[in-house]
């Protein structure tokens, strides 16, 4: 018994049970034959993921002059900025380049919001509805005014 196969043998021995052996072997084929899935009920896939959202978590206020570049070309400037962008090398590298400073998820072209559209989302509610303005309740409370039937001469 030389060396390597003793070697081999005691690890083969040690080794825990999550772990996976490779091995040459073709896969076993199944002896039932595949089901064939109706895919008639099956609800449409979502869109794929085309946009970055991109969030700005931790300031850049003391790092270089090169990390504070990379995130005004980006488009932020504040931290809890997000800024939208569709799916591309260059952006990807930009990212990478401050990804210690921003959270990053993959998100439908549905998902991207326009500036406006998020700061309408973030708006509070006024607190009140206006049922009807002074002017209205105005003209309920007091009659209409008279005309005079003076002759015309």
């Amino acid at each position: 018994m030389n060396f390597a196969s003793s070697l081999s043998r005691r690890w083969a021995m040690s080794r825990p049970s999550h772990c996976r052996s490779i091995s040459n072997a073709s896969p076993r084929l199944s002896a039932t034959p595949a089901i064939s899935e109706d895919r008639s009920n099956v609800p449409a896939s979502p869109s794929p993921n085309s946009h970055f959202k991109i969030t700005l978590l931790r300031s850049p206020i003391s790092l270089g002059a090169r990390i504070k570049g990379t995130l005004v070309s980006l488009g932020i400037h504040r931290r809890m900025q997000t800024v939208y962008f569709p799916h591309s090398p260059e952006v990807a590298g930009k990212i990478l380049a401050v990804k210690e400073l921003v959270a990053v998820e993959n998100v439908p072209s549905e998902a991207v919001r326009t500036k406006t559209q998020q700061r309408h989302e973030r708006k509070a509610s006024r607190g009140f509805v206006v049922i009807g303005g002074l002017k209205d309740r105005l003209a309920e409370l007091s009659p209409p005014p008279q005309r005079s039937r003076g002759s015309a001469s």
